[in-house]
């Protein structure tokens, strides 16, 4: 294919993680409305907020199926078009069970869209012939903070959520809409054969999705619980605490932008290697802190170490699998399991013991993120850890043959 057409192909995929996080970020500014609009309480919200991961991980199996069926760009189009409609939903739920089954449908389309779109990109990448997915989870956290500060100061204007959120909506489901049409249109061959409905991780991806995994664990852990840290552990005030998250969510932004240079440079094994490391440290200072400013530099800590982990952990499953949407999907699954599962483990551990004590599991996880770095050689061909080379990891194993299509004609 030409150059220009991936050159298109890239911004269009960076556009749409972009998208992706921007409905993320918009949604999570205005969870405090839809508790008060609602008058329900903090565990019949918890509830609530259980249904996108669980509509998420019931439809991520699905992805490679329908991609295979309709070929990626329609897919990717078509699904982060869904993804930014069902922003709309919550805001119009009228009780708690309708706000339960709106947000199932609001994950489903997330976690589908999240494979169709991160598939997009393993093909890129491996086109375009070096690292690219780091950067491409860099968008999508730019978005995040974009869609973040317009809900922000939409909250404190008191505006309406249904109409901040439905106009929100329109807007990027209009943004994607476009941009999907600039994708790749990745499609198997006529002879191949067809994926399962519900596709199950091989054991190559599956023991690569379990490093993802932990560093999910660690994400999760540190989005929801270093505010709350900081102020019980640490005596920190309410602002000093706010500032904690947005220092971890900034270090994780920064080293997703970074990081495509660093794989390039060091090879896909030796960063991971390096973010478990930084991880483990950042959680140690997190684990002996009694004092806000250690603390906050161990999250930071944790967030640079864990930024790059989860484009690495896709690309590498994408080239391990028969297609990269198969390989995208078993490792989000396993991946995105831990958000889960972390959240409500801290707050258990913590509640036995005390939330030093719970953090030293996140400290352990992102120990294996280091000591299983090596597993991600299994889908960068070799070259994972040779940096002096130029390897980058993007070399596809024995995979299921695809074709890329034409790109639509410009009007």
């Amino acid at each position: 294919m030409d150059q220009q057409s991936l050159r298109r192909a890239r911004v269009a995929v960076s556009v749409t993680f972009a998208l992706h996080g921007a409905v993320m970020g918009s949604f999570a500014t205005r969870i405090p409305w839809l508790q008060d609009q609602l008058n329900v309480n903090t565990g019949e919200l918890g509830l609530a907020l259980l249904a996108p991961a669980v509509g998420s991980l019931l439809t991520m199996p699905t992805a490679s199926r329908i991609t295979h069926r309709y070929g990626g760009r329609a897919v990717t189009r078509w699904l982060i078009c869904l993804w930014c409609g069902a922003l709309a939903l919550p805001a119009l739920a009228p009780n708690l069970p309708v706000l339960c089954a709106t947000l199932a449908v609001y994950g489903a389309a997330s976690g589908m869209s999240d494979v169709a779109m991160n598939a997009q990109g393993v093909v890129i990448e491996q086109r375009v012939g070096r690292s690219i997915m780091s950067g491409l989870h860099g968008m999508w956290s730019l978005g995040g903070l974009i869609g973040g500060g317009v809900g922000s100061v939409a909250a404190h204007a008191e505006v309406d959520a249904r109409l901040h959120l439905g106009v929100m909506a329109f807007a990027l489901a209009v943004a994607g809409a476009v941009v999907g049409g600039l994708l790749l249109d990745v499609r198997s061959e006529a002879d191949a054969a067809e994926p399962p409905r519900f596709a199950l991780p091989s054991r190559a991806v599956l023991i690569i999705g379990l490093v993802g995994f932990c560093a999910v664990f660690a994400e999760a852990a540190g989005h929801d619980w270093c505010a709350v840290y900081l102020t019980q552990v640490t005596g920190a005030s309410p602002g000093v605490a706010a500032a904690s998250y947005s220092a971890f969510a900034f270090t994780m932004a920064a080293g997703r932008f970074c990081g495509d240079a660093v794989v390039r440079r060091l090879g896909t094994v030796a960063v991971v290697r390096l973010g478990g490391t930084l991880g483990s440290l950042g959680g140690v200072i997190v684990v002996i802190a009694r004092e806000p400013l250690p603390a906050i530099v161990g999250f930071m800590l944790i967030g640079l170490g864990i930024a790059v982990i989860i484009p690495l952990v896709f690309a590498a499953a994408g080239n391990a699998a028969n297609t990269p949407s198969e390989g995208v999907a078993g490792a989000a699954t396993i991946s995105y399991s831990a958000g889960f599962l972390a959240p409500s483990a801290i707050g258990w551990i913590a509640e036995a013991s005390t939330l030093p004590v719970s953090f030293t599991l996140v400290t352990a996880m992102l120990a294996a993120v280091l000591l299983g770095a090596g597993v991600l050689r299994r889908g960068t061909g070799g070259t994972a850890g040779t940096g002096a080379t130029g390897g980058t990891g993007t070399r596809p194993a024995v995979r299921r043959r695809t074709t890329i299509a034409p790109p639509p004609r410009r009007s």
